[in-house]
């Protein structure tokens, strides 16, 4: 195959999951900056061994490279403590809100403590409970695409995500922790 052949191919199997990659890496890292530069780097290193992929699903072989990358950046950063990288969720709402004549600033206001009690309390979550339910949920890979990007059996899977939704649900219920991560 060609040069060009070959970038061809390496952007249209990857290009398409760059932002699923964003996501993930940003739950990981829980910093939007980091997350960047850590997709950055897996989509080099997704062209450099892109001849691995042989025939193969590359969402779930791009995500693993984006995994795997966050974990060495968390390693590399690691001093006895995870940062927080809270976003400013605040300030996101109101950009996306600009646009919406005539909404009531009280409904956003609600949709913004909404929204950020559920960041909080996915952020709350584990590691690696809050990878297979970003997968899951947000990135929507079944159970059998999170095995390969996790490198878990489906069980461990199913397992995770199961703790993950509990956790969640119970941190979310008005009697729940999550407004206290």
């Amino acid at each position: 195959m060609t040069a060009g052949g070959t970038t061809s191919a390496f952007e249209a199997a990857i290009v398409p999951w760059l932002d699923a990659g964003y996501n993930l890496a940003r739950w990981l890292l829980r910093d939007e900056a980091q997350a960047e530069y850590a997709v950055q780097e897996a989509v080099l290193r997704a062209l450099r061994y892109f001849h691995a992929l042989r025939g193969g699903e590359a969402r779930a072989w791009f995500l693993g490279i984006v995994r795997k990358t966050c974990f060495t950046h968390l390693e590399q950063r690691r001093d006895g403590r995870e940062q927080n990288g809270l976003e400013d969720d605040h300030l996101e709402v109101l950009q996306w809100s600009a646009g919406l004549a005539g909404q009531d600033p009280a409904l956003l206001v609600e949709q913004s403590q909404g929204r950020g009690r559920v960041d909080a309390a996915i952020r709350a979550l584990s590691p690696p409970l809050r990878e297979v339910l970003v997968l899951r949920e947000l990135e929507e890979l079944d159970y059998a695409e999170i095995a390969q990007v996790v490198g878990i059996p489906i069980g461990t899977v199913m397992s995770r995500l199961s703790r993950a939704r509990a956790q969640l649900k119970m941190r979310l219920s008005p009697t729940g922790q999550a407004g206290r991560s």
